[in-house]
């Protein structure tokens, strides 16, 4: 147990790790050995009125912060850092909706993986509320996010195929801009490999 710089009592940390979506940020926490808490499942449902929308696409921009429920993300983290447990919703992004809830436990663990591609927007607010232990955005070769992600997103059939190619070719363009972005919101840049020894060295007793 801990104290934050509010002084409250907390059991945890957290690591925020983000990254262009296809840089392998999902399989680096899996990986970790640490309780993963997925951050896209705070998307907001499909038919809120208030999603942005794609002038590029034509359909939900679902790459902008807004289409994400920050302040029930950041109330769920910090849920988890004072008591070491908390319900989070189930979304599928097929669907574009939240499909229910899960209980979430960290056990004795004394720090946590929270991931997604929003996961910049709550750095300082961690920060602030003293239970940020890192924050990374994971750096690769654009092109090598973009093979990755169609691949994936077409094996989850996430949505229809030339949506997806479209997108993939969208954040390809803006992929520097974003990393850069996320820098500015608190996140450091890594590759795969620093940011896999910075999770091991976390994990260490």
């Amino acid at each position: 147990m801990r104290t934050s710089e509010n002084n409250v009592r907390m059991s945890a940390r957290v690591v925020l790790l983000t990254g262009p979506s296809g840089s392998g940020k999902s399989h680096l926490a899996r990986s970790s050995g640490l309780p993963v808490l997925v951050l896209d499942d705070f998307y907001r449902d499909g038919d809120d009125p208030a999603l942005p929308m794609s002038a590029v696409l034509g359909i939900v921009d679902w790459d902008d912060p807004r289409s994400w429920d920050d302040e029930s993300a950041f109330a769920v983290v910090l849920e988890l850092c004072r008591t070491g447990s908390a319900h989070v919703p189930a979304y599928s992004i097929a669907e574009s909706r939240r499909t229910g809830s899960h209980p979430i436990n960290l056990g004795d663990a004394e720090v946590f993986v929270a991931e997604g591609i929003f996961a910049a927007e709550i750095v300082g607010r961690c920060r602030e509320a003293g239970v940020l232990a890192d924050a990374v955005t994971v750096c690769r070769a654009p092109w090598k996010n973009f093979v990755r992600r169609l691949a994936r997103d077409l094996k989850e059939h996430r949505k229809p195929p030339l949506t997806l190619f479209r997108r993939g070719r969208a954040l390809m363009r803006t992929e520097r801009a974003l990393v850069v972005r996320q820098e500015g919101l608190g996140c450091r840049a890594c590759n795969a490999h620093e940011t896999a020894d910075m999770l091991a060295t976390l994990r260490q007793p």
